[in-house]
């Protein structure tokens, strides 16, 4: 709002301009605006009544400045952590492990666009053979998505990590501890190995890390995905992430 405010306080005279060749400081509007608040309300008002495409405008500016700085933060969050989430000691992969271009995906069992993100990463992968997947397992959702995150972890003891994330991505409602168990013993793994390996460093050390990385990055929904230096909240259609990986690639970042 503070261009229409600054201009309410140019019209009542209650400021000279600045001077010559030197824009208004923002301390500067603001004084100026305050001080045409204070000495002429009405003014202010009938400048806005008159100008109200100033204000959506002056909202407009604001909104695109925030965007900005939320971007400028992602860039310096993601260049802090770049190591951590591209080298993860015990991160689940997808797709090519020595692939040119990496994504990291933060999703969780129970979220139904994570769901739907999951069939975009498998026709990516189908379509494009050089790209790696990176899975950190958020579980946000609940006492069900900490189950499944935790179990599914544990399936990488029996190397059976990509075919149970699958089948936990195909559930037909939301994930439970009851049809997590059911859907390990319908794969053939060992439930009662799963149980203890659920249990293990590393798997609290995964969702330790990915808690985290997702605070740092400011990351406050699922899925979220990290391609190259940029970061990506919410289901992300394939067109998208093609577009990403082909930017990452071509800038050379892996």
């Amino acid at each position: 709002m503070w261009p229409a405010l600054l201009s309410a306080a140019l019209v009542a005279g209650l400021a000279p301009g600045p001077v010559l060749g030197q824009p208004y400081t923002d301390q500067q509007i603001k004084r100026l605006a305050l001080d045409a608040l204070r000495e002429s309300p009405e003014l202010v008002l009938e400048i806005i009544r008159a100008n109200p495409e100033v204000v959506t405008q002056a909202v407009a500016i604001l909104q695109e400045r925030e965007r900005a700085q939320q971007a400028q933060a992602a860039q310096a969050a993601l260049a802090t952590h770049r190591d951590a989430l591209l080298h993860p000691p015990h991160g689940p992969v997808l797709g090519n492990p020595e692939g040119d271009v990496t994504i990291v995906e933060f999703f969780d069992y129970n979220c139904g666009y994570c769901r739907r993100s999951s069939r975009v990463l498998h026709d990516l992968l189908k379509a494009d053979d050089q790209v790696r997947v990176l899975l950190r397992e958020w579980p946000i959702l609940g006492e069900g998505s900490r189950f499944a995150a935790r179990a599914s972890l544990a399936a990488q003891q029996q190397d059976q990590y990509q075919a149970f994330h699958r089948a936990l991505m195909d559930l037909p409602g939301e994930a439970t501890e009851a049809n997590v168990v059911s859907t390990a013993r319908t794969l053939g793994l060992d439930v009662e190995k799963l149980r203890r390996d659920m249990t293990a460093p590393e798997v609290d050390a995964h969702l330790e890390r990915s808690d985290q990385l997702a605070r740092a990055l400011s990351i406050t929904g699922t899925p979220a995905f990290v391609v190259g230096n940029t970061l990506v909240p919410g289901f992300t259609s394939l067109e998208r992430l093609q577009e990403l990986v082909q930017q990452s690639r071509a800038a050379g970042l892996r």
